[in-house]
C-alpha cells in the first residue's frame, strides 16, 4: 500500500508541476459554463436545479477524460521510463492503481471547482441539494469509469494521440449502448433480456439513474465493477508490454 501511495503522490504532483493541470481545469470549467448557461439554457429554464449542468457531463467527459488519461502509460513507454518504473520494488497492480487513483483524484478536484454553479443555484432559488449531491457522486463515478478505459488503452501504445482516439471511441460505445437509438436497432429480433443487458452495460444508463437523486447499490456496483475490470485489463496489458 505504501508503494501505491508513493506512485499516487508522484503522479498527482506531476500534474501541477506542468501547465497541464491548470490548462485542463480552465478548459473543464469553461466548457461546463458554456454547456450549462448557453447550450443548456439554464437561466431561460427558470428552475433552480443543475440538470443542464450534469446532462452534458457524459459528452464533456467523452473528450476531456481521454485527454487526461492518454499520457498515463503512453508517455511512460515513449520516454522509456516504464522500464525504470518496473525495476522498482513495486508490483504492476500497485503502479496501475497509483497512477489511476492520481488521475481520478485530479478529475475530482476539477469537478469540485465547479461548486460556484451549485452556490449560484442556491442563491437564485431553492434547489433539491440532496439530488445535486447525488449527481456529483454519479459524475465522479462516471469520470472514474472513463479513466479506467483510458488508462487501459494508454498502456497499448506509445502514441498519446492514438491512445486518445481509441479511448474516445471505446467510451463512446459504452455511452451510446444505452440510448434509444441503439436499443431500437435490436428490438424485434433480440430477446428482451439481451436488450436489457446491452442497456445495463451503458455508463449513461446508470449515471442517469443517479441523476434522479437515488444512489442505488446496483449503480454503485456497476461503476466499481466496471472500473475494476478495466484496471485488471490494464494490469494484463502492462505485463504483456514489459518486453516491448
Amino acid at each position: 500500500m505504501s508503494m501505491t501511495r508513493s506512485i499516487f503522490k508522484r503522479e498527482l504532483g506531476s500534474y501541477f508541476t506542468t501547465p497541464l493541470a491548470y490548462v485542463f481545469i480552465v478548459i473543464f470549467l469553461a466548457l461546463n459554463g458554456v454547456f450549462t448557461f448557453y447550450m443548456g439554457g439554464w437561466f431561460e429554464r427558470e428552475q433552480a436545479d443543475l440538470q443542464p449542468f450534469f446532462d452534458y457531463h457524459p459528452l464533456l467527459y467523452l473528450f476531456l477524460i481521454p485527454a487526461l488519461s492518454m499520457r498515463l502509460w503512453a508517455e511512460e513507454r515513449k520516454s522509456g521510463s516504464i522500464e525504470l518504473l518496473m525495476t522498482l520494488p513495486i508490483s504492476t497492480w500497485q503502479a496501475v492503481a497509483g497512477k489511476y487513483l492520481a488521475a481520478w483524484v485530479f478529475s475530482g478536484i476539477a469537478l469540485t471547482l465547479t461548486f460556484p454553479v451549485w452556490i449560484t443555484a442556491n442563491y437564485l432559488g431553492d434547489p433539491d441539494n440532496p439530488v445535486i449531491f447525488a449527481s456529483y457522486i454519479g459524475s465522479f463515478l462516471m469520470a472514474g469509469a472513463y479513466l479506467a478505459i483510458g488508462s487501459c488503452v494508454s498502456a497499448f501504445t506509445r502514441n498519446q494521440v492514438i491512445a486518445f482516439v481509441i479511448a474516445v471511441v471505446v467510451c463512446f460505445v459504452f455511452v451510446l449502448s444505452g440510448t434509444p437509438l441503439v436499443l431500437d436497432l435490436f428490438k424485434g429480433w433480440l430477446p428482451q433480456i439481451l436488450i436489457d443487458t446491452i442497456s445495463g452495460m451503458s455508463i449513461t444508463t446508470h449515471f442517469n439513474a443517479i441523476l434522479k437523486g437515488v444512489i442505488e447499490l446496483r449503480d454503485i456496483v456497476f461503476f466499481m465493477s466496471f472500473i475494476v475490470c478495466w484496471l485488471m485489463a490494464n494490469i494484463i496489458v502492462v505485463e504483456m508490454k514489459k518486453s516491448d
